[in-house]
């Protein structure tokens, strides 16, 4: 087992990496302030893993509630999460119950709003399923809903008390799934770390076979990356802003063909293809270097091109990201592979030239 640590200024949390972690329950037994919990898991994650969590946490005299949610990103909204409330105060859960996320992204987001609401903060622990829930969103606090008119729109940054990476549980994963994480891998590489792009290249198809070796590294990589962006800027002030590379673009995408018709991790995939033809409109990359861009984007078996959408739809969708200000959309494009900048506003003329061209 790996084990890294993020340190806040008001918190510090472990992130533990191996096998055979799910049934460890001493990685959990010290964060729980009462011997009560609730898991919360989905249709598909539940029946899987739900059953061996519960029994590993009964034999220590942990008392569990658990509620088992729909799965797919079209379910993360408000209805869904008051699931979770309904579940929780049906089982008289306390300030103190610990709610345990097990599962993808949409559980791990949804668990961690939830958590930060119940009475008005309750602790949570992140137990990812999916490889890009162990190697991005079970990491740093980002916790959040979607809204019909934007991805991620109501939510909160709150932190979990530990994060528990089983890569066992990979296992069960399809691999439609596995790729759309292994997007979130690209992008650490693509935003601050050169060798580790090279690594990927080489890697690849170890990735896709499911190589442990490569996979376990793929993961420790990605998060002691993200643990040293969040410390540094924990609310997304500055360089945390960085980790949205492709995302402005494949959240405009999400919200437009509708929640779940493409994973988050191939929309992100498209973005950064076209933040990457951005960068190179601007004479940052030269098209060896977008061209390599999309190689490993294939190779991890994702897409390159977007969807063809009017332009006024892709302005329409990227006015509502995050990072606007002002009313200026600011872009994360690439100075050079490995290196990510935050790029106020970019010509409508660029955009549907890269647009036309990529989609």
């Amino acid at each position: 087992m790996i084990t890294l640590d993020l340190i806040l200024p008001d918190t510090r949390y472990s992130i533990h990496i191996g096998h055979g972690l799910l049934e460890q329950v001493d990685l959990l037994l010290p964060h729980l302030p009462i011997p009560k919990v609730a898991i919360v898991s989905n249709e598909t994650v539940a029946p899987l893993y739900l059953a061996r969590l519960r029994q590993a946490l009964e034999a220590r005299g942990v008392q569990c509630l658990s509620v088992t949610l729909p799965d797919g990103e079209s379910h993360k909204n408000w209805q869904t999460l008051n699931l979770i409330f309904d579940a929780l105060l049906s089982g008289n859960a306390e300030r103190k119950t610990t709610l345990l996320a097990l599962g993808g992204g949409v559980i791990g987001d949804m668990t961690g709003f939830a958590a930060a609401c119940y009475q008005r903060g309750a602790p949570f622990i992140q137990i990812p399923t999916t490889l890009l829930a162990q190697v991005d969103s079970s990491v740093g606090g980002k916790t959040a809903i979607n809204h019909p008119l934007g991805k991620n729109m109501i939510g909160a940054f709150y932190q979990p008390k530990a994060v528990i990476a089983d890569m066992d549980l990979l296992a069960t994963l399809p691999d439609r799934e596995l790729s759309a994480g292994l997007a979130e891998v690209i992008k650490y590489g693509l935003l601050g770390d050169a060798g580790f792009l090279a690594w990927l290249e080489a890697n690849m198809a170890k990735l896709r076979a499911r190589d442990s070796a490569a996979l376990q590294y793929a993961v420790k990589r990605s998060c002691e990356m993200k643990a040293a962006i969040v410390a540094e800027d924990e609310k997304e002030n500055g360089v945390r802003a960085l980790l949205n590379l492709g995302h402005t673009f494949g959240h405009a995408i999400e919200a437009s063909l509708g929640y779940g018709a493409w994973l988050h991790g191939e929309a992100v995939a498209a973005g950064m293809v076209l933040a990457a033809a951005a960068s190179a409109e601007l004479g940052w990359l030269s098209q060896d270097a977008v061209d390599r861009v999309r190689r490993l984007i294939e190779a991890a078996g994702l897409p390159t091109r977007s969807p063809r959408m009017p332009l006024e739809q892709w302005l329409a969708q990227m006015a509502h990201d995050k990072k606007v200000e002002a009313g200026t959309i600011r872009f994360v494009l690439l100075r050079e592979l490995g290196q990510a900048v935050i790029q106020p506003g970019l010509e409508t003329s660029l955009l549907e030239r890269i647009l036309l061209a990529n989609s």
